[in-house]
């Protein structure tokens, strides 16, 4: 144990026998809590704990909707502080990490010191630290090398400031850390206002997002600054009763219960006018087309004048449609499917990730649709008139995987180009960049990939100076990447950046939707040939019935290939590929006796009678059996027969 460990120890059990402490009051208190109510030993080191990958994400499907509310104000909190050496952490109101950014090269020293994603922070478990005193408290705080109560942390940085919910609840805990630091704890003071700032953003924008339907009202003590960086926001119902709010309003309103005594500093549900000199009636003359002098309304209570913008709710809300009504899907994602739950299901939620800017996971076994799906996105969102580039990494030879994703500068490696080369991800700038086969990709190039996707920078091979990009990216996979994380061949902290959302497209053999599919896919085949294809019923329902391991790859070429061989644009059981024909129960195709046994015997004489009886006029031969006349025509190939005028004298 290192000497200054040891002093730490030493102050800490003084604390115990009764010696006075000059830590700040919020550092003694908590560490008095350490020891009387939490039963902590500050002998003991304490090994930062890692949740387990299940746990976590229950953690983190719980939080779902703040975090991709959230996570702008994340990457934009990170982008300032990275180059200090801090990480960011997001935890839950039970002190655990569910979201981080940090610099992956460090990767194992941070998870090492508990500052990593499923990192458990709760002051019970770990001691004093910023985001477990932060939670106990409900302020902001630094808690500063020494002022952590376990001697194995001692070395680091955390500054910490709460986040509450739109109903005065802690909702998060926002933290910025590093594993060193200069000694005097003053240094960290600019950290905090920073943090202090962005949980405030951060709580704001999930109001703003929660209470998208009702009056907000924005206040300020400045009129500089009431339409841009408002103090206090409020949600209103049509009742003119308040909804929700953020922290700093919560407060200005408990001290003004508190002026005029009242027992109780409820907010939630309270009229307007209990304190303010207005009500909801009142709130259209604060619209912000008005001058901000004339925006001004009081506080009963302390007089206290703020400047103010209301915003009112929609003109008009859509009614709710009912289960069975379909949502308004963007036409991209509506032509993925119709009628079928499963895919309704997944294109809902897709279509509520569009305008965002968080990475996609896009799930489903070989040939579901992936690629397609990740177009749709972008097709569907802001990014549309921006490049699509499509990145196979499974494809990609390993030696060169860097270079053709981040590019490289001209003369930097033997046999590169003499004008070096821009790179894939920076091609993507300002669009879309999909991964495929990302679950494929060797460890070396993740780790140059997650830096990408943390920082927003990119450094081609051979250039000092890092380039700005912003690139959506969206990634798809066959396998399972939760195995490849636990058998260490996928990075985890890579994981969890490409899974802001998770969309998973079910096989075909699952989805109820397989003959609209397939019509579709003809009327595809059919503008590129210019002629339109049918299917006979028999065609269809082998096709309904094949369990299709391919998936929709399969099925697109095996309409290829239909297309291709049938006679007169009509698509009958025989034009099918063999594995169609096997999983139906039929042999496959071959000479005139496999045909045969395939039809019989009878279907075969009575063919040749029905031809010599009509002179080989197909037509009349096909009104005869009751059969279409390429199913005639089919039959003769098959069995060899040619009438008698195109026959070798």
């Amino acid at each position: 144990m290192k000497r200054n460990q040891v002093a730490h120890i030493d102050e800490v059990v003084g604390l115990m026998t009764g010696k006075v402490s000059d830590r700040d009051k919020v550092i003694h208190d908590s560490w008095r809590r350490c020891i009387d109510q939490h039963g902590l030993d500050p002998i003991a080191s304490r090994v930062a704990y890692i949740l387990p990958q299940e746990r976590l994400t229950e953690h983190r499907e719980a939080m779902e909707e703040f975090l991709r509310t959230a996570r702008f104000g994340l990457e934009t909190l990170y982008r300032q502080v990275s180059c200090l050496d801090y990480v960011m952490l997001l935890t839950d109101a039970k002190g655990v990490t569910v979201d981080f950014m940090g610099d992956p090269t460090f990767s194992d020293n941070l998870r090492g010191a508990g500052l990593y994603l499923g990192a458990d922070w709760h002051e019970p478990l770990a001691g004093t630290c910023a985001v477990g005193t932060c939670i106990a408290t409900g302020e902001p705080l630094v808690v500063h090398q020494s002022d952590h109560f376990d001697a194995s942390h001692i070395s680091l940085t955390c500054t910490s400031a709460p986040i509450f919910d739109s109903y005065g609840d802690l909702a998060a805990v926002l933290d910025i850390s590093a594993l060193h630091s200069p000694e005097p704890k003053v240094s960290q003071h600019l950290a905090l206002q920073l943090v202090q700032s962005f949980a405030h953003k951060i709580e704001n924008a999930n109001l703003l997002n929660r209470f998208r339907s009702d009056w907000i009202l924005k206040l300020s003590n400045a009129q500089e600054f009431a339409d841009i960086d408002p103090d206090f926001i409020l949600a209103v119902d049509n009742n003119g009763c308040i909804i929700g709010l953020n922290n700093r309003t919560r407060q200005l309103l408990a001290r003004e219960a508190t002026l005029v005594g009242r027992a109780s500093t409820r907010v939630i549900g309270e009229p307007l006018s209990t304190f303010f000199d207005c009500d909801v009636t009142s709130l259209p003359q604060f619209a912000r087309f008005r001058p901000t002098d004339q925006r001004m309304m009081r506080l009963l209570a302390s007089g206290t004048a703020l400047f103010a913008q209301a915003m009112p709710p929609p003109a008009a809300t859509p009614a709710r449609p009912s289960p069975a009504a379909e949502v308004n899907l963007p036409p991209p994602l509506r032509e993925m499917f119709c009628d079928d739950p499963i895919m309704s299901g997944a294109m809902k939620r897709a279509a509520k990730l569009v305008g965002t800017q968080m990475s996609i996971l896009i799930q489903g076994e070989t040939g579901t649709g992936k690629e397609h799906l990740a177009k749709a996105l972008h097709a569907a969102s802001p990014r549309a008139g921006k490049p699509f580039v499509a990145v196979n990494c499974a494809a990609l030879p390993e030696s060169l995987i860097e270079s053709e994703l981040f590019g490289y500068e001209a003369g930097s490696f033997t046999g590169a180009a003499s004008k070096g080369k821009k790179g894939l991800v920076l091609e993507a700038d300002g669009g879309t960049l999909f991964l495929d086969e990302i679950g494929d990709m060797p460890l070396a190039s993740q780790t140059r990939l997650l830096r990408v996707l943390a920082e927003r920078e990119v450094t081609p091979i051979g250039k000092v100076k890092p380039l700005p990009v912003n690139v959506r990216v969206v990634a798809a996979t066959h396998r399972d990447l939760v195995e490849l994380v636990k058998a260490k061949s996928f990075r985890e902290d890579l994981y969890f950046r490409l899974n802001g959302a998770v969309l998973t497209l079910p096989p075909l053999r699952q989805r109820a939707d397989v003959r609209w599919l397939i019509g579709r896919l003809l009327a595809r085949r059919a503008k590129e040939d210019g002629a339109a294809y049918r299917l006979t019923e028999a065609a269809l329902a082998a096709l309904c019935a094949h369990s299709w391991p391919g998936n929709v790859r399969e099925l697109v070429n095996c309409l290829d290939y239909a297309s291709a061989v049938c006679s007169e644009h009509v698509i009958d059981v025989e034009d099918l590929p063999d594995i169609i024909l096997r999983a139906q129960g039929a042999p496959r195709r071959g000479d005139a006796g496999a045909a045969e046994s395939e039809i019989g015997p009878d279907t075969l004489k009575g063919l040749r009678e029905a031809l010599r009886e009509h002179h080989w006029n197909v037509s009349a031969v096909a009104r005869a059996l009751g059969v279409d006349r390429s199913t005639v025509h089919r039959r003769m190939r098959r069995f060899g027969l040619v009438p008698p005028q195109k026959r070798d004298p």
